[in-house]
Formats: C-alpha cells, structure tokens, sequence
C-alpha cells in the first residue's frame, strides 16, 4: 500500500503552476478519501500523436503529471491513436486535415521516446484509445452520441464562432469532444489534465462520466506557456520554441534568451521549484545567475547533468568570453561565388539553416545579427576564404562550416 502525504500537502504540490481545478472540493474529498483507502487516484492526460517533435510547451502538461505520479497516484498516459485520427477542433477556424494511422503511429513512437524523460515509464501506464473505439459498434456511437445535444455542442467557443461566420463544422468534428469524454468513461479517470484551451473538451468528460454512472472526474488545467518572444503561445510554427530534443547548447541559448519576467513563469512551470523557493530567489537571487540555472535544470532534464554542465561553459566562451565554444556542429556546403569572387553569404546561411529563407537571412544582415569569424558582417556578399573552415554565427546559433565551390 503507498504511503501518501497528508491532504493539504498534496493540495499545495498540485496546485503549483495550475490554471484552474474544477471542483477543488471534488478533488480534495477524492484526496481524502483516496488517503484512507490507499488506493491511488487514476489522472488522464491524452495527447494526439499529430506531430513528432514535443517542445517545451508541451511538458507543462507531462510535469503536472509527474506531481501526481510523485504523490503516488496512477498516472494514465493516453495516445489518441483514434481521436488523433479525427482531429482536435480547438482553436481551429477550419477543419483540421485527418492524419493516416501510419502517421499517427509514426508520431506515437516518438512521443514515447521523449516523455519518459520526464514521468516513470516504470510506473505510467500508456494506453491507446484506438483500443475501445475499435471495437465500438454503430449502435454504441449512437447511444454515445445521445449523451450530448447540439445546442450543448455549440456552446464552445470555436464552433461558436464558425457557425456564426457561416464557416463549415464537419460532423466528424462535433464527435471529438464525445470521444475525449469517452476517454475517461473507458479508463474510470478521477482527474484529468489538459491545457486551458482544452478546457470544453474536459468538461465534456465530467458530463460523460455521470452519463455512464461513473463519479465525475476533476478537471485540472495548466497554463499555455509564451516562446521565446513572451508574447505568443510556444509553437514550432511560430520559431519561438525550444524543442526538448534540441542540441545542449541550443537549448541553453534559447533558455538565456529569454526575458527576466519570463523567467519566473518558466521556473514555476518547467521546474519542480517550489513557490517559496521561487520568491525567495526573486528577491535574493542575480537575474542572470537566476536564468542560468534554469536553463542547467532544463537541460539536465532532458538530457543530462554533463551535457548541461558543458552546454553552460560553452555559452560562456561565446557570449561572455568571446571564445569559440567547443562542440560547435560542423557541416560541409556547397556555396555561390558571385563574379567578382565574393560568396553569396545570405544564400549559404538559409542552406545551413541558420535562417529559415534567403530573405529571412537578408533581414538578419541588416540587423546587424549575423557574425563571420566573429566579425559582424551586413552585406549579402563577402570575401571570404574557403581553404579554411568559417565559423558562422546568427543572434545564438553558431556553425563551423567547410565550404566548396558550388558547380
């Protein structure tokens, strides 16, 4: 039988970077009673396989997660190998294109690989709703279907507003949030976790539940963490986010970058750092001392205590002791030699990926952002000498490149 912590501490530790519980009465009494029982709560959080790479936006969730799993509940973690088949409306102002179930199995791998670096894989149970609804009948969607009106079903937000633009809503799409909701009827959920965006889609399983004659789960939301600009939610799309399968160093970097207000979001969200800890360090603590070492606990946690140690001593040489830093990747490219001998500097820094297009490296010329050899150059075209491997360098990103002559 597990040993648990006395209710309210429980409370404090889970309520740490939460957005929202709903009830916390609920939650408390199922605490309660799970303490006298010894029988662990069962927390949910599904996640649909519909790209590979999770970023650091993404882990708010899987933290939350490991709190409970480090309280000693029954952490549930959901591949919506189905529902991802379907396609989460939220936020969406149109309908979101299916996945092949080649795809979503393809992602499903890759998410495995990289959640383990935060929850027990020992101690998560990992399930894939594809196991249920494959075997539901016609007549068993109906009867789901029974469960919800239409009305209840326009009441979110996103479909809301398509129905009022006259914007098309797929029938496929009203069934996502009744298979969500079936989700924590089939796995007996207690609580259940999701972004503050998903907030309808949790609900949805609290109405199903006692639809079934099951107890209503808690709903617990977590906040959508800002990117890099601070502004804007982290997302690939947008490049404001810090990938948890990044290089060392270029996670480090990025963490480095961010602003000092961020910072403290980052800690209570992407650290096990308690709140007291947080304000005493707020108060006691060198912003830029403080900001190091959430970027060495970041990196530690998803790769390791060494390369965390040796991402921060290269950051050092490159941006305190303008030093070139060790372990810097190394690539070999072809490279445009205008006619007067000069090479097409912005073409090669989009074919390195040091910019995103030609265009993008143009601008970052002209910012005054991009550093050859550790001079800072604003022409599209330099002289340069290609015997000689040339460090390239934009805002944090740093490449050593052997270059040829294209053609």
């Amino acid at each position: 039988m597990p040993t648990f912590l006395p209710v309210d501490e429980q409370l404090a530790y889970i309520k740490k970077g939460s957005a929202e519980i709903v009830k916390e009465s609920e939650l408390r009494t199922k605490l309660e009673k799970s303490l006298a029982t010894g029988k662990p709560l069962r927390i949910k959080a599904g996640f649909d396989p519909t790209a590979p790479d999770l970023h650091l936006g993404h882990t708010v969730l899987l933290r939350k997660l490991k709190h409970f799993q480090d309280l000693g509940h029954a952490v549930i973690f959901l591949i919506g190998d189905f529902t991802g088949m379907i396609g989460d409306p939220t936020g969406r102002s149109a309908t979101r294109p299916p996945l092949s179930a080649d795809d979503i199995m393809r992602n499903a791998k890759t998410y495995m690989a990289q959640v383990f670096k935060i929850l027990s894989q020992a101690k998560t149970e990992t399930r894939f709703n594809s196991e249920w609804f494959d075997k539901m009948k016609p007549a068993d969607w109906i009867r789901l279907t029974a469960k919800f009106t239409v009305s209840q079903m326009l009441e979110r937000e996103d479909f809301h507003k398509r129905f009022q633009e006259e914007k098309p809503i797929a029938m496929h799409e009203l069934l996502y949030p009744l298979a969500q909701g079936y989700d924590s009827v089939a796995l007996q959920c207690d609580v259940e976790l999701g972004g503050t965006d998903q907030k309808f889609n949790l609900l949805v399983g609290r109405e199903m539940q006692r639809a079934y004659g099951q107890e209503s789960q808690v709903v617990l939301t977590t906040p959508i963490i800002e990117g890099l600009d601070g502004v804007q939610k982290m997302s690939k799309s947008l490049g404001n986010a810090i990938g948890i399968q990044e290089l060392p160093l270029e996670m480090y970097g990025k963490v480095m970058s961010i602003s000092d207000a961020m910072m403290w979001r980052y800690y209570e969200l992407l650290t096990d750092v308690q709140l007291a800890e947080i304000e005493t360090m707020k108060s006691e603590s060198h912003p830029m001392e403080a900001k190091k070492d959430l970027a060495r606990r970041i990196v530690t946690d998803f790769q390791s205590a060494d390369a965390a140690a040796q991402a921060a001593a290269d950051w050092a040489k490159q941006f305190q002791k303008d030093e070139v830093p060790e372990n810097v990747e190394e690539v070999e490219a072809p490279v445009e030699v205008t006619p007067d001998g000069r090479v097409r500097l912005d073409k090669l820094l989009a074919k390195i990926s040091l910019a995103e297009s030609v265009s993008e490296a143009v601008r970052k010329l002209k910012q005054n952002a991009v550093k050859v050899n550790g001079e800072v150059k604003t022409d599209p075209a330099v002289s340069l000498d290609l015997s000689r491997p040339i460090l390239l360098q934009v805002g944090r990103k740093i490449k050593k490149v052997r270059a040829t002559r294209a053609g």
